[in-house]
């Protein structure tokens, strides 16, 4: 990696620590630059203004969090498989960026119009993976195995459950005493916990 590369990958990890901990109005690029250890003028050369390096970190981090529930499966593996695939793997890229599902909300209450550049930057691959996710739950529901269930339900259900485990964190921690190993090994159950939650509620009926 060339040092130019070098320069831009600092900015942009210096910028995206700050946007998460103080939001995008609260960042000015001068703190930006001092964070990467850089001058502002290296900033707006490789970003021209705070909005576009902004929106270059903020359509990342939404291609990976969608990514991560609704990449293209292509693997010859069960219905099953592939959800208890898709939760854990979307459980595992909040873990690795917990704070960023607060940071989503934050900034799309504040500007409701990023959800256009959203739309733009992910192209049709959530519809595609919602689609043939779809065609796969119908086939479950016909064969009896998952009872009648909307794809919009289910999707809901993984992203609020996973969600919540991570936003809640910080207060959960202080009310039940819990150390950093603690909390560790907690979230690992929780993890299990919401596959077999949202594994359980597709059963059907028995009655």
């Amino acid at each position: 990696m060339s040092q130019e590369q070098n320069k831009e990958r600092d900015i942009l990890e210096a910028a995206t620590r700050l946007f998460l901990q103080k939001g995008f109005k609260a960042t000015s690029t001068t703190e930006i630059a001092v964070e990467a250890g850089c001058n502002q003028a290296l900033v707006h050369y490789y970003f021209r203004t705070k909005e576009r390096l902004f929106e270059a970190i903020f359509k990342k981090k939404i291609q990976y969090f969608i990514g991560a529930l609704l990449e293209l499966d292509e693997e010859d593996i069960s219905f099953e498989q592939k959800l208890i695939r898709k939760i854990e793997s979307h459980f595992e890229a909040i873990r690795v960026n917990p704070g960023v599902p607060l940071f989503f909300f934050s900034e799309l209450s504040s500007n409701p119009k990023r959800i256009g550049s959203i739309k733009s930057s992910i192209g049709d691959l959530p519809q595609r993976a919602i689609s043939k996710l779809d065609s796969e739950l119908q086939v479950e529901i016909a064969a009896g195995r998952v009872r009648p269930t909307d794809i919009r339900d289910l999707l809901m259900t993984i992203v609020s459950l996973n969600i919540t485990v991570f936003l809640g964190a910080p207060m959960f921690k202080v009310m039940t005493s819990m150390t950093d190993g603690d909390y560790e090994g907690f979230i690992e159950e929780r993890k299990q916990e919401n596959v077999r939650i949202i594994l359980n509620s597709l059963k059907p009926d028995q009655r």
